[in-house]
């Protein structure tokens, strides 16, 4: 077979399998609440508000392309290792070789430069160390807490979350935007104020 059409046979393969992502469920509801988002839904959303949102990153030099390879690829792994929600700290015992044994599969599907390139972005935005990581994590939980906020506290009333809970998984989202987490205190104050996210523990 000619090289190009064995690399983008390569290529198609990827393709058809991150189709797979449509299907794993996260616990956030739509804000509708008519159901719960899916990876493929939650990284469109999150592609879209980097564009939208740029101007509010700690850093004035965000390279805006990189954070949007990483929002749209840092939860292809969840394909094999499923989707571990932030407050199960079962589940988070053993997140991360479940999820570096999918990179490690789901990547080598690529051809080998594509494969390296996609597991360095998914390794960048794991790491948390560079702005655009930075920035790229912090839409990724403000995304949730405006979904839960926007749906009366859905998923925090389901699960038994505390604000003290909800300020302390996501207190990190300063170092990318110091905004964007002044505005979601605001929307942790308030959905308390309201009673749909249950007070800091005394």
């Amino acid at each position: 077979m000619d090289e190009n059409l064995t690399r983008l046979a390569q290529q198609i393969e990827f393709v058809v399998e991150i189709d797979k992502l449509k299907h794993v469920y996260r616990r956030t509801w739509l804000m509708d609440a008519s159901r719960n988002e899916n990876d493929a839904e939650h990284s469109w959303h999150l592609a879209v508000m980097a564009i939208l949102l740029a101007e509010h990153a700690r850093s004035p030099q965000l390279d805006l392309l990189a954070v949007l390879k990483m929002v749209l690829i840092h939860d292809l792994v969840e394909i094999d290792a499923g989707d571990t929600f932030a407050y199960d700290q079962a589940g988070a015992a053993d997140k991360a070789p479940r999820e570096q044994a999918a990179a490690d599969r789901l990547f080598r599907l690529l051809p080998a430069q594509q494969a390296a390139e996609f597991r360095a972005i998914w390794e960048e935005f794991e790491a948390r160390e560079t702005p655009e990581a930075q920035f790229a994590a912090a839409l990724d939980r403000f995304q949730p807490m405006l979904h839960n906020h926007r749906t009366a506290g859905r998923a925090w009333r389901e699960h038994g979350i505390t604000a003290d809970q909800v300020l302390a998984r996501n207190e990190s989202m300063a170092d990318g935007s110091p905004t964007l987490w002044q505005y979601a205190r605001q929307m942790v104050a308030d959905a308390v104020a309201k009673g749909h996210l249950a007070p800091p523990v005394p």
